[in-house]
Parts: structure tokens; sequence; C-alpha cells
């Protein structure tokens, strides 16, 4: 199974240690006035501060964090699809537009629809982001889910290569070939 990695390394406040805050006492205070205008009639409000606790100070200037995304396929956000889709791919002639037809037979977020929520579209993920489709359909033989059909309609050629990319990406992880037909 082959995983991808990759380093990020922050460099910005944010992402350094914390400072600790300078000491604040006293109270905010906010007086809502009678207008002219208005019949309301407000009184003041006093909230104090919160009381910081002091943070430990930190010597280095940045951290290395290592990530390993793997291309996944979800239905219900947060929760991976276990079972691997056949693919149809369509792309018109002069390249501008195409269609993706994700066929899943027995697929597992039915075994998990009950625990983590409804199935709320298509999701491909993968390092770049997130490729979404809410064009989902179910099928039901006798009353009981027997499949999903999902479809991703990509408009631009940059949809298209985006979308290419993700597929690579998820043909490798799980063992998938391309047939051109």
């Amino acid at each position: 199974m082959a995983t991808l990695r990759f380093s990020l390394a922050f460099s910005s406040p944010a992402s350094r240690c914390l400072r600790q805050p300078r000491s604040h006492s006293g109270l905010l205070s906010w007086a809502v006035h009678r207008s002219a205008e208005s019949t309301f009639s407000g009184q003041s409000l006093h909230i104090s501060r919160p009381q910081w606790a002091p943070l430990r100070r930190c010597t280095r200037a940045s951290r290395s964090i290592t990530m390993i995304v793997k291309p996944t396929i979800q239905f219900i956000q947060g929760t991976d699809e276990q079972t691997i889709p056949d693919v149809k791919l369509t792309k018109s002639k002069d390249g501008s537009n195409g269609v993706a037809i994700f066929r899943f037979e027995q697929p597992s977020v039915f075994d998990s629809s009950g625990e983590f929520g409804d199935i709320t579209g298509f999701y491909m993920i993968d390092e770049e982001g997130v490729i979404q489709s809410v064009d989902v359909n179910a099928k039901f033989v006798n009353g009981k889910p027997a499949g999903i059909e999902a479809k991703y309609i990509m408009r631009t050629p940059r949809e298209w290569d985006r979308f290419m990319r993700f597929m690579e990406r998820y043909a490798n992880d799980n063992g998938l070939s391309f047939i051109k037909k």
C-alpha cells in the first residue's frame, strides 16, 4: 500500500510557541444608555477578564509536521468508504468536459450510516483537498440497500485534470487499473 508523505514547515508566529500574555487586571465595562429615539433602556454590564495561565516558553522557532494523506472516498464526512468502486469515465471530443460515474456494490456506508448519520454527498479526498458532488443515488433490492451510484461532472479542463490526479492516486493506492474502450 502506497502512502504519500510531505512535510510542512511553519515559520509564522502562529506556529511558534505561544507567548505569555501581559497581565490584565480590572473589569471590562460597557454601558448601554437610553437613546432619545429608542424605548430600550439598558444597564451597565461588567465582565471580568479571564485569568491567563502561564505558558511554558518554547526554544524552537519552527516545527516540522509530517502528514500521511491517503486518497479516500466518503459519503458521510469523516467516514471512509471501504468498497472499491467500478468507475466509468467519459470525455467530450474537444476535451472541455467529462463525466465520471462511480458504482459501489454493497458499500460499507450502509453498515455505518445509522451510527454516523446520513449520506450527505460524494467526497473524493486527497492531499490537494476535496472534490465533491451531490449527485448520489442509492439502489434498493427488495427494500434493502444494494448499491450506490455517484456522478461527478467536470465542466472545465482544469476540473478534468484535478479529477485525473485524484484518480491516479486513488488507483495506485487501491490497485485499480485504467482500461480504455
